[in-house]
């Protein structure tokens, strides 16, 4: 059977499960000044909700609000700038759209306010690197994304050094997942996310991506793929720049889900569903015939 269909069941947010039968596609609602792919095209309630609208449009279920860049080299921001940020967008798009909504933060103070304010779920992509933020998560019914990341965002690319990064990557995720387990985290209310583009070279993230297998069935969480307009993308496509990688990014989703991932967080939603939706039909075919 192929992994895209063998790893089904649900993640559990605000007590609610989310099917995870058929592929969730997360947009992406950067909402800072200096995001590497769409930085200040989005920043402000009013841009932020027309976008909002459009992705949900076209198939998020999650949408992903992130007021902290971090790509790479890029400098943290204090909680009060974050919040201002933040807030007026997720109070905007709570107030007009029926779509589940994540907060993009690696800041418990901000997880705490934004989580009152109806986020959710908390992505963050430091796994826990704020000591509060297993607590801070667990004191509400929220759900939880852990990524893994070496460093910072100032310093990853200085630490992507593995000897078998697949393994690596689920030995170092998987005392994150313990400790939001005994911080009182369901197990049910996380989902995993290697961090492509963190902490990895092209060639690690492409060994990655063909090993999600491994992530998967050492962590027994469900995967959350984002690859979306990464450098890797670009280095394989001769180095076009990140509006040009929406195809590439259409094309290692598809191989994440192959491999087990079944959530997938991209810019443009539009593609990457119905991409999605037509392999995962092909794989499901494969599984009825026993091949």
């Amino acid at each position: 059977m192929p992994l895209a269909v063998a790893n089904l069941g649900a993640w559990l947010i605000r007590g609610r499960p989310l099917s995870l039968e058929r592929p969730v596609l997360v947009g992406v609602l950067n909402v800072t000044p200096d995001s590497f792919s769409d930085g200040g095209r989005f920043h402000g309630a009013g841009p932020a909700l027309a976008r909002a609208r459009q992705l949900v449009t076209d198939g998020a279920r999650i949408l992903d609000i992130g007021g902290e860049s971090t790509r790479p080299g890029s400098a943290g921001i204090s909680v009060d700038e974050e919040l201002a940020r933040v807030l007026p967008v997720l109070r905007a798009v709570k107030a007009e759209l029926d779509v589940l909504v994540s907060v993009d933060t690696r800041k418990a103070a901000v997880a705490r306010v934004v989580l009152a304010g109806g986020a959710d779920v908390i992505n963050d992509v430091s796994a826990l690197g704020d000591p509060e933020m297993a607590a801070t998560v667990a004191d509400s019914d929220a759900a939880l994304v852990l990524m893994h990341i070496r460093g910072t965002p100032a310093t990853m690319q200085s630490l992507a050094t593995y000897g078998d990064v697949a393994a690596e990557v689920a030995a170092e995720l998987e005392p994150r997942v313990a400790m939001a387990v005994a911080a009182g985290v369901g197990a049910e209310r996380i989902v995993v996310d290697p961090g492509i583009g963190f902490a990895k070279t092209t060639e690690q993230n492409l060994e990655l991506i063909a090993r999600l297998d491994v992530v998967a069935g050492v962590l027994g969480r469900p995967v959350l793929l984002g690859p979306s307009r990464k450098a890797f993308i670009g280095a394989l496509l001769g180095g076009v720049g990140a509006h040009a990688r929406d195809a590439g990014t259409v094309g290692a989703c598809v191989a994440g889900l192959a491999r087990g991932a079944r959530i997938f967080r991209v810019h443009e939603v539009r593609a990457a569903r119905e991409a999605l939706e037509v392999a995962d039909a092909i794989f499901r075919t494969e599984a009825a015939w026993g091949r």
